[in-house]
């Protein structure tokens, strides 16, 4: 599949989600992934107008306090317009939040897409799925691109912004449709589900089924080949799905942003996942870096200022006024403001560094500095918002 056009490159957050309809925010966690999703989601509401999605599959929750949402699931709720009122704005669009239920979203597709009701409800009913449905092979990755698909299919909402689980399971994520259709063909669930689709095949006449019995005993057996049999009537649907999510995600609407801070951990993984991402075709619309030293630490006349801080302190404090403290005292602290100064303007030349590096490869890269308080409500998400969007 060939790659995205790269001629007409967006020149920042806006320009670049004015063009989309799907983004995906991927990083590793602690970085502010889920933090930024919901910000540009918001800003895109206020900005662009429309209506707009945030749709996390992180299983941390702390999306809904910042929103102004008592809770939210898999149905989605809007913000209401008393949280963009505090917020001191008046959003030109809309702004709505869901978190997937994956129990509640494996149920819906099992009713979607079973051949008929009494399968659909056989498959509710079995023990296996009941116990596992929650938790089964690549259960929450699929489902959340099954999820994903849904939305956008039923043509509700203008932008859709998906915050993914930390960046290894984002891998998942993206490669979850295929992974599952190759399970439900495998060569275990053939060993599995054939004696039970025919009855004439003796448990006990194979060393594997009489181990097998022997230890989990002929009714579990029994439960796992039913469920795993029932799910194979909708193969032919979970192939179809894989192939139109998969389209989807290469699609031109769809885009990917990469979160993270410039600390060595989760930068390593922001490469490694824009290397992948390169690897396998999809659109890399922005890096993100997170928590990034002030831009006036690499003016040079500061740095010169802090040198001759450091060269001339014991000048600077016997100058300096007695209702200031002793001059040897003065001197100290002054040297030690100018050094300080001067180890931050060193990290904040290697971010620097490193951001070049990094925009090579995706249109947008935006920096998020620190901020002086935790973002807890609507407006937090708005002033780190305002830093990334253009």
């Amino acid at each position: 599949m060939a790659s995205p056009s790269r001629t007409a490159r967006a020149g920042s957050i806006e320009q670049l989600l004015a063009a989309k309809e799907i983004v995906i925010s991927c990083g590793s966690g602690g970085v502010g992934k889920t933090t930024t999703a919901a910000a540009a989601a918001a800003m895109a509401a206020v900005k662009h107008g429309g209506k707009v999605l945030v749709l996390t599959v992180d299983p941390a929750k702390r999306l809904a306090n910042a929103l102004g949402l008592e809770g939210f699931g898999n149905v989605e709720k809007q913000v209401p317009a008393e949280a963009f009122s505090a917020a001191g704005v008046n959003p030109r669009g809309q702004l709505w939040a869901a978190m997937l239920d994956t129990k509640q979203s494996w149920d819906d597709l099992v009713l979607r897409h079973a051949p008929d009701k009494q399968t659909a409800q056989k498959i509710l009913e079995n023990p296996l799925y009941q116990n596992v449905s929650g938790r089964f092979v690549q259960s929450h990755e699929y489902i959340a691109m099954e999820r994903l698909f849904e939305i956008h299919t039923e043509g509700d909402y203008d932008l859709i912004v998906v915050d993914t689980p930390p960046t290894r399971n984002a891998l998942d994520f993206l490669e979850a449709p295929q992974r599952m259709a190759d399970f439900f063909s495998s060569r275990f669930l053939r060993l599995i589900t054939v004696p039970y689709g025919n009855r004439l095949v003796n448990f006990a006449s194979k060393p594997f089924y009489r181990v097998a019995d022997r230890i989990l005993g002929s009714q579990f057996l029994e439960d796992i080949a039913e469920f795993f049999m029932l799910f194979q009537t909708m193969y032919g649907g979970f192939i179809e799905r894989a192939n139109a999510v998969t389209r989807l995600l290469h699609d031109k609407r769809t885009t990917f942003i990469v979160v993270t801070t410039l600390e060595a951990a989760p930068l390593h993984e922001a490469e490694y996942f824009v290397d992948v991402l390169e690897d396998k075709k999809f659109h890399l619309g922005a890096v993100i870096l997170n928590k990034v030293l002030p831009s006036y630490l690499l003016d040079d006349a500061a740095a010169r200022t802090a040198e001759t801080l450091c060269r001339r302190a014991d000048e600077f404090a016997s100058a300096a006024d007695d209702d200031v403290g002793d001059p040897a005292q003065v001197a100290r602290v002054l040297t030690e403001i100018a050094e300080s100064y001067l180890r931050f303007q060193v990290v904040a030349q290697r971010e620097a560094e490193q951001r070049a590096e990094l925009a090579v490869s995706p249109e947008v890269v935006a920096a998020v500095p620190y901020f002086d308080t935790d973002i807890y409500d609507l407006a937090g998400l708005l002033r780190l918002g305002e830093q990334i969007w253009s």
